[in-house]
């Protein structure tokens, strides 16, 4: 069985492109590794400022610690502009959209990446990459986390938004994730559980630890819009479901999309009881706060466990594989940084993006908090003794799809407006699922024939 799916996994890497993306930065990483490269030369840029604009996020913190460090090294002075995650794109289009913006480096949600470049708001980091007189010969691309990569930093390519012939590197992943499942290993103890390895598991225990303990088994995002789809994402592909075919048609009303709608109701309905008003960071709190059993989402959850709860609860929290459905699947998502189109220091941007996600920044800002992106990273026997969680991400990421959710410029209208209120109609007022999501299905396929994804009259 592991065979099989392994060759299912080899298979699907095929048909996404990745092998041609690996080949690009190959040629990338070969210009990079010139013997005759002396690496930056940040003589030149002395005294020059940057400005970067990064969202109120937990890696972000943990980056703001590094800053000095840089300017100590290169010179290069930094100024932040930190803002809620909820306006910080508003702002952003706003500053890119000038002649010249107050924004240098920006650090984008993943699913912003293809309309920030359609809209020729992002360099294409491509050009930097192969002057020496900018690259650390010793940067190693191919050492970023290949899914990470494709996901949140490669454009143009299968679908548009995926590696592949004719991608281009426009942004490189910094707060990167994918999905995992945490858990009170108190409670799996004391009901003599184990996690649960399958959704079919998973939906069996929910009922069972919420009647066992009287409070939350599975604690989950739920807020009407962006939130709760993501939600329901997280389940749709390990179930075997997609948003859309390979033709672009809606596929959200199949059976694969109900069951994991299904699910996600059960887990509602199981879970903490103000779901429906959770964001990111309320589920979080909600499992911190030990208001539920389990937790199924992003990885971020490891550098906040070890933040934000007492060291005796921290060693209570058990760490498992996102449970299997038709096949194993995890989401990959989170942030990147791009240099703004519009840059004042387009090369200082540059200087400061390489030397943060750098192999020894990248290990720097694990230790402050932050989420690695680098396979070195993960694979370091020091930084696995410290975190023994990343043996753990390291076999998540093999399983991690990078095309879980459409990274196309109609998708923020389709998640926050269409599918986000059919979404939270079916977990808040009982919806059968079905036709909840076939109730959008009109709204959504007119904006994919105006987009140019489908033929057809609207």
């Amino acid at each position: 069985m592991k065979n099989k799916t392994m060759m299912h996994r080899r298979k699907l890497l095929q048909v996404m492109g990745l092998y041609q993306s690996f080949s690009l930065m190959k040629n990338i990483r070969a210009n990079t590794l010139d013997s005759k490269a002396l690496g930056p030369d940040y003589a030149k840029y002395k005294g020059s400022k940057v400005v970067i604009s990064i969202p109120a996020h937990p890696h972000y913190f943990a980056m703001m610690k590094l800053l000095p460090f840089f300017t100590k090294e290169t010179g290069i002075r930094v100024e932040v502009e930190r803002m809620d995650s909820k306006n910080i794109k508003a702002k952003q289009m706003l500053e890119m959209g000038k002649a010249v913006g107050d924004f240098d480096l920006v650090s984008y949600v993943a699913m912003w990446k293809t309309e920030y470049v359609k809209k020729k708001l992002l360099h294409n980091l491509e050009s930097f990459f192969r002057d020496q007189s900018l690259t650390d010969p010793n940067y190693d691309l191919k050492d970023i986390v290949p899914i990470y990569l494709e996901n949140i930093g490669m454009v143009g390519g299968v679908k548009g938004y995926l590696g592949g012939k004719g991608s281009s590197l426009y942004g490189i992943p910094y707060g990167a994730e994918t999905s995992i499942l945490a858990y009170r290993r108190d409670v799996f103890d004391r009901f003599k559980l184990s996690p649960p390895k399958t959704y079919e598991e998973l939906k069996w225990m929910l009922p069972v630890i919420h009647d066992k303990t009287h409070q939350g088994s599975m604690t989950s995002r739920g807020l009407v819009g962006h939130q709760c789809v993501h939600a329901w994402l997280l389940h749709l592909s390990p179930l075997g479901g997609k948003v859309f075919d390979n033709q672009w048609e809606p596929a959200f009303t199949n059976q694969s999309a109900v069951d994991a709608l299904d699910t996600l109701k059960l887990i509602v309905e199981t879970g903490p009881k103000d779901i429906p008003y959770f964001d990111q960071g309320d589920m979080i709190a909600s499992f911190i706060k030990g208001q539920a059993s389990m937790y199924l989402d992003s990885s971020l959850i490891y550098s906040l466990i070890e933040q934000n709860a007492s060291s005796k609860f921290a060693q209570n929290i058990g760490y498992a594989l996102h449970p299997k459905g038709v096949f194993n699947s995890s989401e990959t998502g989170g942030l990147g940084m791009g240099i703004a189109q519009n840059s004042r220091n387009p090369e200082g941007a540059f200087l400061l993006l390489q030397w943060l996600t750098s192999k020894k920044q990248d290990l720097m800002v694990c230790q402050f908090g932050g989420v690695p992106t680098r396979l070195s990273t993960l694979s370091d026997p020091a930084m696995q003794q410290r975190f023994p969680q990343f043996k753990l991400l390291k076999e998540q990421l093999t399983f991690a799809n990078p095309d879980w959710r459409p990274i196309i410029a109609q998708w923020d209208l389709i998640n926050t407006e269409f599918l986000g209120k059919a979404i939270y109609a079916a977990i808040t007022k009982k919806e059968d699922s079905k036709e909840a999501l076939m109730s959008v299905m009109p709204n959504v396929r007119k904006i994919m024939v105006e987009g140019g994804y489908l033929q057809g009259s609207t």
